[in-house]
């Protein structure tokens, strides 16, 4: 596989996807393409907010197209699975603005 600088070290590991539409996707990176087009398996999307803690939308296996990236990042599960999102506040992501 050819794609995005340094995205073969992360197959099968969990990363984080920010969209240019203020999406935060979490997932397994099961693969992606040279237009760094990744595939995404037990994916979820974390929806932040001001007034309740994170809501997680389940969305399984999980596609999103390389020119809707914003930011990938790898997660550290062991950090990840301490946090508790029911009590964590944040303002929603604005989309990217080109």
């Amino acid at each position: 596989m050819s794609g995005g600088p340094g995205l073969e070290s992360l197959v099968d590991q969990q990363i984080s996807v920010i969209t240019n539409d203020g999406r935060n996707i979490v997932g397994v990176l099961k693969g992606f393409d040279q237009a760094t087009n990744i595939i995404l398996d037990e994916s979820h999307e974390r929806v932040y907010s001001t007034k309740e803690g994170v809501q997680q939308l389940v969305l399984g296996l999980y596609i999103i197209r390389g020119d809707n990236i914003s930011i990938v990042g790898e997660v550290d599960e062991e950090l990840d699975s301490h946090l508790d999102l029911s009590n964590l506040r944040a303002h929603p992501l604005k989309p990217v603005i080109h």
